[in-house]
């Protein structure tokens, strides 16, 4: 009768190094040159290095100060595991394309089971070589491939092998406790191996020695986890991911087309058949991202956003207006757009329509006794905007910053201002606390504030009024009829407030103080005094 070992199922591991900076020079259009010292931190601690770095004494697990003292001149990194993922899907679609059912473990690591490939390719060797090809033809030089008994096993192979010499390890079956014995427990990456080293145990033969109730007893069911790892009997079977939907659509023009509205009616089929897969799934799309690729290479991608979801034609009129942006050569001319200086330069390739964001068909049906206020105005604009261009209609936003008039930004219907929304959430030193006045001023009308004998208060170099606001003297803000400036007392007042900017710029900085005035008739005022001036910046309705 077969034995636990013989019965175990065998695990195929594909490994690549240090992928994180893989995925630097393979993400976005500046990738990094890899060839540098970088090191990638998390929680100020190395999680991987290129080879240079590596070269100058750099280690995974180093804090950034060690780091930086091995190596000076290192390019420092932050994690960030989107890009990880992000670079590694086009690996996984290649390694599901030679073997289905493959989970992945983390970016730069997977795993799946090995029968079905073994007896596919003709022997647990050749599987592994076969998907080690894969991957190397997405443009990794370094992949390691492991076969074991049990995801843990296989990746210590993996991670033991060489590039030169090893790039693919057989863990004979039923021989994982022996291969796994001499390994240090550091390698468990568990709370426990602290303890485990305090406590003079030191490899995870040494563990294994310790047996499960002496480990259940310590430690409850981490315990016989870790015995099981630890002894060549890992319990956990790969979960194989189910592949996402393809929704994307991409249609290449042979031979490139240059002329903006034949690349718009190149793109109205699949824009089409795009919102119906996305409705046969109950779906909509909020977001899509548009990818213009040009005859040279260079590439037009951005992701545009809709007040409600996309339909066919709504798609269309973005890749348009992407075109009319770029201005590629003859493209945005043709377009009726103004030619840029950054973008495509060449004739189009291929656009590709890709789902950035969905939701559930069902958030965005009709209503049952027609359409309310707000889908009334949403259509109207969205008419509007078709006609006259994606810049046809603004909507206003508050953006950073420490002058008011200057936080109001116009972006397109649709879109949001996402960087200015980050802006304004950062700290502004000298900017105005809530509430903030209701009328903002763009040009900000003059006024003088006197002192009881008649003259013009100012603010010392101190940052002190030179006396007591007791007068203010209003004219018609911009806009209104002329009147004549009126005289009012002040009731209350407040301030100075002071607001420095670019001190380090002769030309550009500024230096002036807000005051707060409650005049007689009760009207509340910002005032702003600068270089001896005074000028009303908001009022407080």
């Amino acid at each position: 009768m077969p034995d636990a070992a013989e019965l175990a199922p065998r695990t195929l591991v594909v490994w690549v190094p240090d992928w994180p900076i893989v995925a630097l020079a393979r993400d976005g259009d500046e990738p990094w040159d890899v060839s540098l010292p970088i090191a990638i931190f998390a929680k100020g601690a190395v999680v991987a290095c290129s080879p240079a770095a590596r070269a100058e004494g750099v280690r995974r697990g180093q804090r950034r100060r060690d780091a930086q003292a091995r190596c000076p001149h290192l390019e420092v990194v932050l994690d960030d595991p989107v890009r990880d993922h992000r670079a590694f899907a086009p690996v996984v679609a290649a390694v599901e394309e030679a073997a289905p059912s493959v989970q992945v473990i983390q970016p730069g690591l997977l795993a799946l089971r090995a029968k079905g490939p073994a007896r596919f390719y003709g022997g647990e060797a050749s599987a592994a070589t076969v998907l080690s090809g894969a991957v190397a033809a997405q443009g990794v030089d370094d992949v390691r491939v492991a076969v074991a008994d049990g995801a843990f096993t296989a990746e210590q192979a993996a991670r033991r092998g060489t590039r030169a010499t090893d790039p693919v390890r057989i863990v004979p079956r039923g021989a994982a406790g022996p291969f796994l014995a001499p390994l240090p427990v550091a390698v468990l990456d568990d709370d426990t191996v602290s303890l485990f080293a305090r406590l003079g145990v030191q490899t995870l033969g040494a563990v294994a020695a310790l047996g499960p109730d002496r480990l259940s007893e310590r430690f409850g069911a981490r315990g016989a986890r870790l015995f099981a790892l630890a002894s060549g009997h890992d319990p956990r079977p790969v979960q194989a991911r189910t592949p996402p939907p393809e929704l994307h659509r991409e249609v290449a023009f042979e031979p490139p087309v240059s002329l903006a509205e034949q690349i718009a009616f190149g793109v109205r089929v699949p824009a089409e058949e795009f919102t119906g897969r996305l409705g046969d799934r109950g779906l909509v799309c909020t977001e899509v991202r548009v990818v213009l690729t040009g005859e040279h290479g260079e590439r037009s991608e951005r992701v545009w956003r809709h007040p409600d979801a996309f339909d066919a034609a709504a798609i269309v009129d973005r890749v348009r207006w992407q075109l009319a942006e770029q201005g590629a050569a003859g493209v945005g001319r043709r377009a009726g757009g103004a030619g840029a200086s950054a973008g495509l330069r060449s004739a189009v390739t291929s656009v590709r329509i890709e789902p950035e964001g969905v939701d559930a068909a069902a958030h965005h049906t009709a209503r049952l006794f027609g359409s309310g206020p707000e889908e009334r105005v949403h259509h109207a604009l969205s008419r509007v905007q078709a006609m006259l261009g994606h810049q046809g209609v603004l909507t206003p936003e508050i953006g950073g910053g420490r002058w008011l008039a200057e936080r109001q930004q116009l972006v397109p219907w649709g879109d949001r201002l996402e960087s200015a929304a980050r802006v304004a959430d950062r700290p502004w030193p000298g900017s105005l606390p809530g509430p903030l006045p209701t009328t903002v001023f763009a040009d900000a009308p003059p006024v003088a504030v006197l002192d009881a004998d008649g003259d013009m208060v100012a603010v010392d170099g101190r940052g002190e009024p030179t006396a007591e606001p007791v007068w203010v003297t209003v004219g018609a803000a911009p806009g209104q009829p002329a009147r004549p400036a009126q005289r009012r007392g002040v009731d209350r007042w407040a301030g100075p407030w002071p607001v420095i900017e670019r001190g380090w710029d002769a030309a550009r900085a500024r230096r002036a103080h807000r005051f707060q005035i409650v005049d007689t008739e009760q009207v509340a005022w910002l005032l702003v005094c600068e270089e001896g001036g005074w000028t009303v910046e908001g009022r407080y309705d």
